[in-house]
């Protein structure tokens, strides 16, 4: 007879838990720092700051920020590109919780060939695309 071992759920969520505990904390940060203010505690991109160009994630601190405040429209400006990662974020997320309950692999879109390939063309399309000098691309910053 072949006995297989069964995992309780609540031990197979100990890694996805330790996640969403640090996604909390970090959104906690981004909450208190508040990144629309000027002279924050929260870091300023590097590449901004150097370059004085804004990289792939310029802005992705006030887009979380407008997110946790219910700003749908304010994280489009501040990011559009770190918005749609997010989504796919939680979605893989979603589908990787889901597969340890149920103690096998869901495929999603990150487990195919093709997703590095379209993910590093999308974020050097957005690069490009977002330091484009003229509206709607140029956004103000405080």
């Amino acid at each position: 007879m072949l006995q297989t071992r069964r995992t309780p759920a609540l031990a197979s969520l100990g890694a996805p838990l330790g996640v969403v505990a640090a996604a909390g904390l970090g959104c906690g940060a981004i909450w208190l720092g508040d990144p629309l203010s000027a002279g924050g505690p929260l870091p300023v991109c590097p590449t901004k700051a150097l370059l004085g160009i804004d990289c792939p994630g310029c802005g992705s601190l006030r887009m979380i920020y407008c997110l946790l405040h219910g700003d749908a429209a304010g994280a489009i400006r501040y990011n559009a590109l770190g918005l749609v990662a997010v989504l796919f974020l939680l979605w893989a997320f979603g589908a990787w919780t889901y597969g340890r309950l149920v103690g096998r692999r869901i495929a999603s879109w990150q487990h195919y060939r093709w997703s590095a390939a379209v993910a590093l063309v999308l974020v050097l399309a957005w690069f490009v695309v977002r330091n484009l000098p003229f509206a709607p691309f140029t956004v103000l910053y405080v």
